[in-house]
């Protein structure tokens, strides 16, 4: 028997009819939904190729060498293992201190998207769950830094470094670092529909602590949208060039300093250079690889909401 008779029987003629007005508009919104065409597959492969081609580039340059690349500026169609070569090379040069590069790089990028995932979400759980005076506009407040070049703040960020004496050390990269406005920004929209006041307040009759109910309540309902901020910031910090150049400079590097300073001299061996680039870029692969899905997850969950 149906679930329209059934419905019939129990409430009614007129609730069956309206039964049976949604099974048929759940039918056709059903029925609608389609598999993508060529179309957008041959669209999505377009994007993917541009996008993969100046790395693929690099890396064809990199397995080349200086000769071949004055000739052609497409030395081959298929990289080789000389581009591990190279990579010998870049690791045991005179010219730069890969590994202390390495170390400062990793050091910076790992404490930098924990300290910014801890204290965006402190922020953003305040920001959406707590009332407190003030709430909104300091809010608006926080977005509206993100507004402000970075480049009007160098010179008194340099100022204060100096005085505090950080001045090629790698905690005058670390700490104006720890947290940002945008990830305040994205785990308060975050939390204000992923986590419900009803937790809150249950836990507070249990007699948890607001420190206590973050830990155990908050944070582990932000994690889909702290896993995608600590990685965005890790890729951040891992290639960040400007301040770190002028904070740190080439004795105390971190690796895009140290690739800066392949090029230094006369003469630029531009297959040493790419090399370098694609030695920077190659453990960034890598973590996608392993957590693309999981990125594409918190971006989806951050942004829907309902």
């Amino acid at each position: 028997m149906s679930s329209v008779a059934v419905t019939a029987q129990t409430a009614g003629q007129g609730a069956a009819r309206a039964a049976a007005r949604r099974r048929a508009r759940n039918h056709g919104a059903g029925a609608a939904v389609r598999r993508p065409g060529w179309v957008t597959y041959a669209l999505l492969g377009l994007a993917l190729v541009i996008s993969a081609f100046p790395l693929y580039y690099t890396l064809l340059l990199g397995s080349s060498d200086q000769v071949t690349i004055s000739q052609r500026p497409l030395p081959q169609l298929v990289p080789d293992l000389s581009i591990v070569e190279r990579f010998g090379q870049i690791m045991a040069s005179t010219q730069i201190n890969f590994w202390l590069a390495l170390a400062n790089s990793l050091i910076i990028a790992v404490t930098v998207s924990l300290a910014v995932v801890l204290f965006s979400t402190l922020a953003g759980f305040s920001f959406a769950k707590l009332s407190f005076r003030g709430r909104g506009p300091l809010l608006i407040f926080v977005i509206a830094t993100m507004a402000v070049p970075t480049q009007l703040g160098i010179i008194p960020l340099y100022i204060l470094m100096s005085e505090l004496d950080w001045i090629g050390k790698i905690q005058a990269v670390i700490v104006p670092s720890l947290v940002s406005a945008f990830g305040v920004f994205w785990m308060t929209q975050y939390l204000e529909e992923a986590l419900p006041y009803e937790l809150i307040e249950a836990a507070r009759v249990d007699g948890a602590s607001m420190i206590r109910t973050f830990w155990s309540i908050a944070l582990p309902a932000a994690r889909p949208a702290a896993a995608m901020l600590g990685l965005f910031t890790f890729v951040q910090q891992w290639t960040n060039f400007f301040w770190p150049s002028i904070v740190l400079g080439s004795r105390n590097p971190t690796l895009p300093i140290a690739v800066q300073n392949l090029q230094a001299g006369y003469h630029d061996d531009f297959s040493l250079i790419m090399g370098g680039v694609f030695l920077v870029t190659l453990p960034l692969l890598v973590i996608f690889a392993f957590v693309g899905r999981q990125l594409v997850a918190g971006i989806m969950q951050g942004a829907v909401k309902g």
